[in-house]
């Protein structure tokens, strides 16, 4: 059984990772909050036995075999590296860090330990999203050509904190939503982005300079290319993804979520056929690869790696949005 350390009271952790610890055999046994009456308030509400409001305190902790980061993204490298060095496996959120180069030491800090180090891309766990990919590697599609995002939602009340007002943390919705997309695209198309233009947009909701919407594209080094949009602000849309090639085409809706939801339809000369779906919890399915990675089998569902690609791209769309240039994508891997 792997014996996890929280690091962080989150609102992720608390809805969607701690079961899917449990569900998947391992066992919550610590939170780290820098707050000790919340850390001690969520421990309770959580059937956490212990809290602690230091670092040291938790990587420290000789009970522990993996942590899980869900703090905001200027604090993930200083963690995971700590916890890697300590010999902790590590899942940590998305964005690995706020650089492409602390995103890397991450990596080369879970290596040199010996460690897991995962990042919680969660939609490549999608059963959608998967079956996408068996079919476009399957020539389903024929030669992929182009694709579509739609990752527009609304940003619950109960997550307009930091999000939407601290840039030092890595706010705004490019940091928080693209980077999902990034790596969606990547897992589906088994292909890596190389260059971004994008426009990003203050619809009212973002603050202190900050993003809550932004529409681009992505060009792959396949030559496909990629429109996404993403926002905080759009209330009533529906999220998707498609994906159009020599053959046919593919094309999901509501699939850009944490629920196991929605629906991949294929589309060719000879009609439609929508693909059968085996929905099973994105973060149970994440979190069997992790323990299972641990024992030696296999490997996370999204690596360090590919948290290291999703914050590149990320930056990319950053960088572009703010010079009205497009941008070049190098991971450095």
């Amino acid at each position: 059984m792997t014996r996890w350390g929280l690091i962080g009271a989150s609102t992720i952790a608390r809805e969607w990772v701690i079961g899917a610890i449990k569900a998947t055999g391992g066992e919550v046994v610590s939170v780290m909050s820098t707050n000790a009456e919340r850390g001690r308030d969520y421990a309770d509400a959580n059937g956490i036995a212990k809290s602690v409001t230091s670092l040291e305190e938790i990587v420290g902790d000789s009970g522990i075999d993996a942590v899980y980061i869900s703090t905001t993204n200027e604090l993930h490298v200083e963690q995971a590296i700590a916890a890697a060095k300590a010999g902790k496996h590590v899942l940590c959120e998305k964005p690995l860090a706020l650089t492409v180069s602390d995103a890397r030491a991450m990596v080369h800090a879970a290596k040199d330990a010996g460690v897991v180090l995962a990042t919680n891309h969660h939609l490549r766990n999608a059963a959608s999203h998967r079956a996408m990919r068996d079919a476009i590697a399957a020539g389903r599609i024929g030669k992929p050509l182009a694709a579509r995002v739609f990752h527009a939602v609304y940003l619950p009340p109960h997550l307009q904190g930091w999000r939407l007002d601290k840039p030092e943390a890595g706010g705004g919705v490019i940091l928080d939503i693209t980077v999902h997309d990034a790596d969606t695209l990547r897992f589906v198309l088994n292909d890596d982005p190389v260059e971004a233009i994008a426009f990003s947009q203050a619809g009212g909701m973002g603050q202190a300079g900050l993003e809550d919407a932004v529409m681009g594209v992505l060009r792959f080094k396949s030559g496909l290319v990629a429109q996404f949009h993403d926002a905080f602000t759009a209330k009533f849309a529906d999220t998707g993804l498609e994906v159009h090639g020599t053959e046919g085409s593919l094309i999901a809706r509501n699939v850009m979520t944490q629920k196991p939801i929605g629906s991949v339809v294929l589309r060719n000369a000879d009609g439609e056929h929508e693909l059968k779906l085996d929905q099973r919890n994105l973060y149970e399915t994440g979190l069997q690869a992790f323990h299972d990675a641990v024992a030696g089998k296999g490997q996370p569902s999204a690596t360090g790696e590919d948290g290291v690609w999703s914050l590149a791209t990320g930056l990319a769309v950053v960088k572009s949005a703010a010079t009205g240039k497009a941008v070049a994508i190098e991971a450095g891997l």
